[in-house]
């Protein structure tokens, strides 16, 4: 009877580890950048980005000289990364929305395609370090 109750136990706190411990991580958070150009009313549009733990930020600039931020959420799939975002431009553009995808193209570099509401549409380029 001692026997049986001991093994139980070890079967169960040996579960119950297993559960608990935690997965590996990484020894470091190693950002993706990128680059984008795009077009909205006949001018040229850039920006650069980066993102880490699925948030992104994009520095862009637009139409008539504006420049601004954009803050970005990213859904992680297996091959594809959607992401939404809001940014706040200069030269009386105001607040802009965003959202966009990203693909793995290989192992090191992915490409893009987005819409912003100040910079319109945009194509992407980055690398996964």
């Amino acid at each position: 009877m001692k026997t049986a109750v001991i093994v139980k136990t070890l079967i169960t706190s040996f579960s119950l580890l297993a559960l608990v411990t935690p997965g590996r991580a990484s020894a470091q958070i190693v950002p993706q950048p990128w680059v984008s150009v795009g077009s909205q009313e006949g001018d040229i549009t850039y920006s650069v980005g980066a993102r880490a733990l699925n948030l992104g930020a994009e520095l862009g600039f637009g139409p008539d000289g504006s420049t601004g931020v954009d803050v970005l959420k990213f859904i992680s799939l297996p091959v594809i990364s959607p992401y939404v975002g809001v940014g706040l431009y200069s030269a009386d553009k105001g607040v802009a929305v965003s959202g966009g995808v990203q693909v793995g193209a290989t192992d090191n570099v992915f490409v893009g395609a987005g819409y912003n509401s100040v910079r319109g549409f945009n194509g992407q380029l980055g690398v996964r370090f």
